[in-house]
């Protein structure tokens, strides 16, 4: 979903792939660059975050990965054997407005960084996050929200809202919705949980990449990236729960429907 842009994402999800290349294999697929939109023959799907507007008019790409969202959705209400999908960031985003449960809009200020979520109480019941404190920290960067959840169409699914944004007491903003769990075989979330902590450490820490976020940003939102990324009891606790989580049940799960 990165559209052709550089980016960290892809390459720390194929790194978290390949460590279950004793049980399976992957193919990658560019959507938005290149309108390549997976088949039905995949058991499991992650979809990406990526760069810009989730709602943007005019991508000839748009209509099939739609189309994808809504029959993986229908193969799982009408077959034994799950899908199980991942949707990251924007995708997200896109997801919760193919399935109405949330409003899409632009953030009063780009968030950038570093961040504590809080769990809901689903989201403290929600496996993928049993071994992450509440608030987690998470790594975000997004210019979207999605806020205003529909909770009639959250319930008509069966639908629940994991975590939320972290707290503003001092600003007026309504929380973003930073996780959702769709199915008992589809789950989303806001944030990225690809976020490998020592990567991102030497990515940011690059001059003229720290120099270029420092003036958009300011040296203190900086810093204090800098400091969760190299501490074990934050990012790192999310990047190894929550994808490693996914993976290990949708494979166990898929194991268990063979036999």
């Amino acid at each position: 979903m990165y559209n052709g842009e550089s980016n960290r994402g892809i390459p720390m999800l194929k790194n978290i792939l390949h460590r279950y290349a004793d049980v399976m294999e992957f193919d990658h697929f560019d959507v938005r660059g290149k309108c390549e939109v997976p088949d039905l023959s995949y058991d499991i799907y992650i979809f990406s975050g990526g760069p810009g507007d989730p709602l943007e008019s005019g991508g000839k790409w748009q209509e099939p990965f739609f189309g994808l969202i809504g029959k993986l959705w229908q193969w799982n209400l009408r077959n034994e054997q799950k899908k199980h999908v991942l949707f990251i960031c924007h995708s997200f985003q896109m997801a919760c407005h193919h399935f109405g449960i949330g409003e899409v809009t632009q953030r009063y200020k780009m968030s950038f960084g570093t961040y504590p979520v809080h769990k809901t109480h689903w989201g403290k019941e929600e496996p993928l996050f049993d071994q992450l404190p509440d608030p987690f920290y998470i790594a975000d960067f997004r210019r979207y929200q999605v806020v205003n959840p529909n909770h009639d169409r959250l319930n008509a699914m069966g639908a629940h809202i994991l975590c939320l944004e972290k707290l503003r007491p001092h600003m007026h903003y309504e929380r973003a919705i930073m996780a959702i769990r769709f199915s008992p075989e589809i789950v989303g979330t806001q944030f990225h949980p690809e976020a490998d902590p020592e990567g991102l450490l030497s990515y940011f820490m690059e001059e003229e990449r720290r120099d270029a976020i420092v003036e958009e940003h300011g040296s203190s939102r900086y810093d204090r990236m800098i400091r969760d990324l190299a501490n074990p009891m934050k990012i790192r606790r999310t990047f190894d729960s929550v994808i490693p989580g996914f993976l290990e049940n949708a494979i166990e799960q898929l194991s268990m429907e063979l036999v």
